[in-house]
């Protein structure tokens, strides 16, 4: 049998709500301050691109569309008859791009992966996320992704593009909707790194 939170009383439940508050709003200040340092961070120029898309040749600067920061997701390739499912599941939950584009930004993803393989997938799950292919370019490796996930934001002034900022791993995680509302659940993500209770369900990640 699967174990259960402790049961109190209400007056009980409201003191723990309350400690654990504190803290939550200790770690949201320091998120605010982190925001405010990356948004001080100075800004480096970076390399001219040509992608393959759908509509054939598309240049980094191209997937700014006509906006002036670029958000661009580097999806894994992990072969011809494979796909990342951390990438797969990151990118079924990248919603709202329209909601994003009115405040000056751009989506993208682009991958290693050949345009055909890239295609294929993207009908497959019925995404509708921009996407190119960077294979035969050294994109990813000038990012550094090293064969891995990552996501950058750039800028552009004029015609000159600029890289901003870059994360992976866990900084790319908690943009997630579904691993974050799974935060604030009883039994979390369920996952076997996550420091749960005795007897808390948990599985392997993307198991």
């Amino acid at each position: 049998m699967t174990a259960l939170p402790t049961v109190v009383p209400a007056e009980d439940w409201e003191k723990a709500r309350a400690e654990l508050l504190t803290a939550e709003k200790e770690a949201t200040r320091a998120l605010d301050r982190l925001a405010a340092q990356r948004r001080r961070l100075p800004m480096v120029r970076f390399g001219e691109y040509t992608f393959e898309s759908p509509s054939g040749p598309v240049t980094l600067l191209e997937l700014f569309g006509d906006h002036q920061q670029l958000a661009l997701y580097q999806f894994m390739h992990t072969g011809p008859d494979h796909f990342c499912p951390g990438c797969t599941n990151f990118t079924n939950q990248v919603t709202d791009l329209e909601g994003l584009a009115r405040d000056g930004v751009a989506w993208a993803t682009v991958s290693d992966m050949p345009l055909a393989q890239m295609s294929g997938y993207w009908e497959q799950k019925g995404w509708t996320v921009p996407f190119a292919s960077s294979a035969g370019t050294t994109f990813s490796a000038d990012c550094g992704a090293g064969g891995g996930f990552l996501l950058n934001v750039f800028f552009r002034d004029g015609d000159t593009v600029y890289r901003t900022y870059s994360t992976t791993q866990r900084g790319v995680d908690r943009l997630m909707f579904v691993p974050n509302i799974l935060d604030l659940a009883p039994y979390g993500r369920q996952e076997e790194w996550e420091d749960s209770p005795a007897g808390w369900p948990q599985h392997p990640t993307y198991g």
